[in-house]
């Protein structure tokens, strides 16, 4: 990943997979032992099967409605971040705002991606 275009393109890819049905989309985005951290504390998923096996856990299927809205904070080197608000429903059940830490081997499939998801009811060390 050298460019915010390449990156935008996977962010696209990435949402275009998480619509499909099955998983077979993951191996253009992952490489085979890519890991995927659902939080910065949680312990990552390690391997396309693990991931895979996580998709198929957390998605509703290709029919599930939702929208992702994003925008590219930073690229530098093979590491992009992307500030998302994804919304399920219509009407709407449930919302949060995300970052995506991801970073790229050099074929631009990723090895690492991180999520820092924020639920509207999260607490912060402002309303503790």
């Amino acid at each position: 990943m050298t460019d915010r275009q390449s990156f935008a393109a996977w962010i696209e890819a990435y949402e275009r997979a998480w619509r499909a049905p099955g998983t077979d989309g993951l191996r253009e985005l992952f490489t085979e032992d890519a890991t995927y951290r659902h939080a910065p504390y949680d312990e990552p998923l390690r391997g396309l099967p693990a991931i895979a096996a996580d998709w198929v856990a957390e998605r509703e299927g290709p029919d599930e409605v939702f929208t992702m809205e994003w925008d590219i904070v930073a690229v530098d080197g093979d590491t992009g971040v992307a500030r998302l608000l994804v919304r399920y429903g219509e009407p709407l059940t449930q919302e949060y705002r995300d970052i995506w830490v991801v970073r790229y081997a050099e074929d631009g499939r990723c090895v690492e991606f991180e999520e820092w998801p924020v639920w509207p009811t999260t607490p912060n060390a402002s309303n503790q």
